[in-house]
């Protein structure tokens, strides 16, 4: 089989998407990556407008990096501490919650150009009996339909049960230091009847990522984390880059994180969440990152540094999402993000409890943006269109949040 090459279960009926999302992407030629630019913010200037925006609209603090052909460029807004009133800093180290999943992904494609494994093949060749119950069938579930979001498995962080103990107050609260086991995690979804049959639509799903995270784990004999580090953060000298393992604490500089733990949008209380074990997460989005490692690795990403071209084009086969407000298809890990100017980009976003963070890319590599909120509040994503298109875009395209109705995501 060829890596590009459409699954043998076929995408049909592709209707079903999130009403909010964690990742933003498109597809282009070379040719079409200077579109995008067309309307960029040459100076940062209406970037810089969009983020003080987000922190007069509520958000608490906002730090943003760029890179493109004028060189680099940092911006920061708000504060990093409530009671300190310390500002947020240009090299704040932060929670990217499913921008993880950009890494798991290539992960899987480095895996599959050295023919470890086919990403037509089943979750239940590697790891057989694990998807199994309520009609969920890991026979019928390919890695490809993981990481594009058709594999019908239900989300486990919508788990009512769930979502009540660890993403909520009070539970999180209480539970902030639990640590959780992936195959746990998994059970939570296999309490449910799966979505729809694999591969007939795509609908967002933190489960499947989870999956992916054991897959490469049983094909490789090592931690995911080991994986990712040795594969993707060490040769690219992402410094800022880690993942926990379970550690509660952001690491120095960063900035405090703040959340109103409810998925009322009329909750005041503003809890300090900064320190919780995102072992919750795992795979689907524990990582910690800055803007200008991310800038580095989605740059690295499409320039096709990390992988041959065959598999640079597998993951961008993106499935449709017609109805979704962040972004119109979803690729292997990334997805083609909306804009007010049609800009042509890549890119994936991230919410984790008490942050927001959303990395883009034009299709070359050539011009990376990254920006994190300290808050999973008061966040819309106008902060990217300024940045490609030279103004800030539309309201209504809300940032992702775990906290998002009406399905909770990473």
């Amino acid at each position: 089989m060829t890596a590009g090459r459409i699954p043998r279960t076929g995408i049909t009926a592709v209707t079903a998407v999130a009403a909010a999302a964690l990742a933003v992407t498109a597809f282009a030629v070379p040719a079409q990556a200077e579109s995008a630019g067309k309307g960029r913010d040459k100076g940062h200037q209406a970037t810089q407008r969009a983020m003080d925006a987000l922190v007069e609209a509520g958000a608490v603090g906002v730090t943003a990096a760029a890179k493109d052909r004028d060189g680099r460029w940092k911006g920061v807004s708000g504060v990093g501490d409530r009671e300190a009133g310390t500002p947020r800093g240009a090299d704040d180290r932060f929670r990217i919650g499913s921008v993880t999943k950009t890494f798991v992904a290539t992960v899987l494609l480095q895996m599959e150009a050295e023919g470890k494994l086919d990403l037509d093949d089943t979750v239940e060749r590697h790891l057989p009996g694990l998807v199994r119950g309520n009609g969920n069938d890991g026979r019928k579930i390919t890695v490809r339909q993981l990481l594009n979001h058709t594999s019908g498995l239900y989300n486990y962080t919508s788990d009512v049960a769930f979502q009540n103990r660890n993403l909520y107050a009070p539970g999180l609260l209480t539970h902030r230091y639990d640590t959780h086991a992936p195959r746990d995690l998994v059970k939570v979804a296999l309490a449910h009847k799966p979505d729809f049959a694999p591969g007939t639509k795509h609908f967002y799903s933190n489960t499947g990522y989870i999956v992916a995270g054991l897959i490469i784990e049983k094909i490789s004999g090592n931690s995911y984390e080991h994986e990712v580090a040795q594969r993707v953060i060490k040769p690219l000298g992402l410094r800022a880059t880690s993942l926990p393992k379970g550690n509660p604490k952001l690491p120095s500089p960063s900035a405090r994180n703040y959340s109103k733990l409810s998925p009322d949008p009329g909750a005041s209380t503003i809890h300090d969440v900064t320190a919780h074990n995102m072992s919750w997460g795992w795979a689907a989005g524990d990582a910690i990152s800055t803007t200008g490692d991310l800038n580095r690795f989605f740059s690295a990403l499409l320039r096709g540094k990390l992988f041959p071209a065959e598999q640079l084009t597998a993951m961008k086969q993106a499935v449709p999402a017609p109805d979704d407000q962040l972004y119109s298809a979803y690729g292997l890990g990334i997805y083609k993000v909306r804009t007010s100017c049609d800009a042509e980009l890549w890119s994936h976003s991230g919410g984790a409890v008490g942050a927001v963070t959303e990395a883009v890319t034009t299709p070359d590599g050539r011009h990376t943006f990254t920006y994190n909120a300290n808050s999973d509040f008061g966040v819309t994503l106008g902060v990217v269109n300024a940045e490609f298109c030279g103004d800030g875009g539309t309201p209504e395209r809300r940032a992702p949040s775990t906290l998002s109705a009406p399905v909770n995501r990473l």
